[in-house]
């Protein structure tokens, strides 16, 4: 089968820091579904996997989380779905990516395809739809008032994959009024679309931009990027016991501040629950199915942005400079094999 991985850790301008493969068919576990894998999309996890680890010597290490597929085979205690099934997910960290033909995965953490949407505008959903879900539900508990708190939240990073999902699910299944942050025209404009009611500029003061709105200290932050850069402004903008959570890798995260708010601090992991296959793993499952179900309603929408084309390694690498280069917005997709 066809894929793409690397053999060394390097930096994407090298050609080869992804290279193309043929590999043997993978065999699906007890539980595994064998996925023809459809379309791809490429996360900052992607990035940050191709620049930490180092794979076994003489062995590619493969990429790729969301996928869009086609099941062709079952494990012998799968339950959850049939041969011909179409699905989408987000894989798992410690196994083998989707940046593969043919791709296994845990039927537990799998959803069937939204039927209204094509495989390129599905694939860009699974991982983060799930985070923002997540984050939103199960960490900030954001059904639950902050007692004295605007009922706000702000998202940092209201333009990229998971604030693109974040702002849709905070505006269509809460009461929230949502605030996002962006810089640029085209992000401003996105984030607007996708339902904030206010957007602000993150390379300003976040806290003054908060004061100036007049709605009140928010009792929910959710950081998706750069947050060691904002954390002190969410500590003074951050309404007393308000909640926050973050899903980036800050080398260090002074929390201290927060203490004389007793602000709650969740981090978000889309991955914990596949990784320790923790009792309620199936809740992935299930959720994206709701996914699914709103976007069928026309609830929520993909946050597909750009096609890259095939799955191929130089369309990878093009995928890759983008997202490390912080001027991603929405999704990128990549589209069949090359």
């Amino acid at each position: 089968m066809k894929a793409v991985g690397f053999y060394t850790s390097l930096p994407i301008e090298n050609e080869v820091s992804l290279v193309d493969l043929d590999l043997p068919a993978p065999t699906p576990g007890p539980r595994d579904l064998l996925v023809r894998v459809q379309a791809v999309s490429v996360n900052p996890v992607d990035t940050k996997v191709r620049a930490r680890v180092t794979p076994a010597e003489g062995q590619p290490h493969i990429l790729g989380y969301d996928a869009v597929g086609i099941v062709e085979a079952v494990g012998e205690e799968a339950r959850l779905f049939r041969t011909g099934d179409a699905v989408f997910y987000a894989g798992a960290l410690g196994r083998p990516g989707t940046n593969a033909e043919l791709h296994c995965v845990d039927e537990r953490i799998v959803g069937h395809k939204p039927a209204s949407l094509s495989a390129a505008e599905a694939a860009a959903m699974p991982l983060t739809a799930i985070t923002a879900w997540e984050a939103l539900f199960d960490r900030l508990d954001v059904g639950k008032p902050v007692p004295g708190a605007a009922r706000s939240i702000l998202i940092i990073g209201g333009a990229g994959g998971v604030g693109s999902i974040a702002t849709q699910l905070a505006r269509q299944l809460t009461d929230l009024t949502v605030i996002t942050t962006a810089s640029r025209p085209e992000t401003v404009a996105w984030s607007c679309e996708l339902g904030a009611h206010h957007i602000i500029d993150h390379t300003q003061s976040i806290a003054a931009e908060i004061a100036a709105l007049g709605l009140g200290a928010p009792g929910f932050v959710f950081s998706t990027t750069n947050t060691d850069q904002h954390v002190a402004e969410i500590a003074e903008l951050i309404a007393p016991q308000g909640r926050f959570a973050l899903i980036d890798d800050p080398e260090s995260l002074n929390v201290v501040p927060f203490k004389r708010k007793s602000v709650s601090t969740h981090w978000e992991f889309m991955f914990t629950r596949s990784m320790f296959e923790t009792a309620d793993m199936e809740a992935q499952g299930r959720l994206l199915d709701e996914v699914a179900r709103l976007v069928d309603a026309g609830t929520l929408k993909t946050t597909f942005a750009e096609s890259f084309g095939p799955i191929s390694a130089g369309n990878l690498r093009r995928a890759h400079a983008l997202i490390e280069s912080g001027r991603a917005k929405g999704k990128i997709v990549l589209e069949g094999w090359a």
